[in-house]
């Protein structure tokens, strides 16, 4: 009887193995942004195409593998995004979450997929406090942060006379950090904030804003926003004058997209600071060529390209493991080795979470320099991945060994 027992338990233990060993290999992805607001152009459904462009590009289904893309508009409301974050994980199986355009959907979604155990891969979102404060071993700031936009765009102008600011800031967390950040800068290389208002996010008249600008006298008015309250901060302050009166714009984070809604016209001397540019190399035209055949012509946005390249770098770790399970372990995984990269070159995951890589100050072309659709920009300077982000050693992420 003993014996029986035991070859009937050793048949059991078999067949459990052999099943686990035949069980699928299934990932979910979810990407999570506005897809109704003004962050929608920059990210969108535009994300939603690029994080299965990805799927394609693994050749992963080819081996077996089951991929999943879900989506959802958080509406830029931070406990939309949570909400949405927590059905993902606890009813529908999803193992990562991309793009999270809105730094407060960002951060509220960041705490819940490490108590989960699940990855998240910020694209659109910006606050440097993703790989400071609120850092997390379950997530990857991929694209860019307002330490980046500060030291590039920031430092340029005021390096070229521009040492007087007054600040338009989109009144939540991604906004007061972008101007957290630049005024840190510009008291750095010895300039002077005089003055700053904050502005609720989604505004459409700017009017009252912009005024206190003007009275200002500053020399640069620094816009600590994005999207579409970008673009029309930038329309309102043509209307009133503000640079034909002898004041600048700085637009400390410009997308693509954003240039193309105002127009060359409109747009024409901005300096920026980006990690990508459709038409920088072979690697980001071809890439950027099927994008528009799947987007009606629409060029990608740096956070479009950043989804696709952390959701491709991710299933490459889950590959290696052989499981999506452990989102700590597909993001040490991550960590492990120099990621080679078609749109942003070559860079590494620090073990604040920070993804880094080399960015690029940008001027955008005068209608006379554009010669075809979508040829907006013309490098200024390169900056060196080690230069672009902010150092290690000033990091407040507990993670960081000090």
């Amino acid at each position: 009887m003993r014996h029986g027992m035991i070859i009937g338990l050793v048949a059991l233990l078999a067949t459990t193995v052999a099943a686990s060993a035949q069980a699928p290999k299934t990932v979910k992805i979810g990407v999570l942004n506005d897809q109704s607001g003004p962050y929608s152009d920059l990210g969108g459904i535009g994300s939603v195409v690029a994080a299965q462009m990805a799927v394609e590009d693994s050749g992963l289904s080819q081996e077996g593998w089951t991929i999943e893309v879900l989506s959802a508009d958080h509406q830029n409301k931070a406990d939309i995004a949570a909400s949405v974050a927590r059905q993902w994980y606890d009813v529908d199986g999803v193992d990562m979450i991309t793009d999270l355009t809105n730094s407060a959907a960002a951060l509220a979604v960041n705490e819940i997929t490490r108590d989960k155990n699940k990855v998240i891969l910020a694209s659109g979102s910006a606050t440097s406090d993703l790989t400071g404060k609120a850092c997390s071993p379950n997530t990857v700031h991929w694209t860019s942060d307002t330490w980046a936009f500060a030291h590039g765009t920031g430092q340029a102008i005021v390096k070229t006379g521009g040492d007087t600011w007054f600040f338009l800031t989109a009144d939540y967390s991604f906004g007061q950090a972008l101007e957290r950040d630049t005024a840190a800068v510009v008291e750095e290389y010895g300039g002077k904030v005089i003055g700053r208002v904050r502005v609720p996010l989604d505004t459409a008249d700017f009017s009252s804003f912009l005024l206190q600008a003007q009275s200002s006298k500053a020399k640069i008015v620094g816009l600590a926003n994005s999207g579409a309250d970008t673009t029309n901060s930038i329309k309102q302050a043509a209307e009133f004058g503000i640079v034909s009166g002898g004041q600048n714009i700085a637009g400390l984070l410009i997308y693509i997209t954003d240039v193309h809604s105002m127009g060359l016209p409109t747009a024409q001397g901005l300096i920026l600071t980006a990690p990508f540019y459709w038409d920088f190399n072979d690697g980001t035209r071809a890439f950027s060529a099927r994008f528009a055949d799947k987007m009606r012509g629409t060029k990608p946005s740096m956070a479009q390209a950043g989804v696709y390249s952390a959701t491709l770098a991710y299933l490459k770790a889950v590959a290696e493991l052989g499981s999506s399970q452990d989102g700590k372990a597909v993001v040490d995984k991550m960590k492990s080795a120099p990621i080679k990269d078609a749109l942003f070159g070559d860079g590494l995951i620090r073990e604040d979470g920070r993804k880094i890589h080399n960015m690029y100050l940008f001027e955008v072309k005068k209608p006379s320099e554009s010669k075809a659709p979508w040829d907006y920009y013309k490098l200024r300077a390169t900056i060196p991945a080690e230069e672009a982000f902010r150092p290690l050693a000033e990091s407040e992420c507990p993670l960081v060994k000090k």
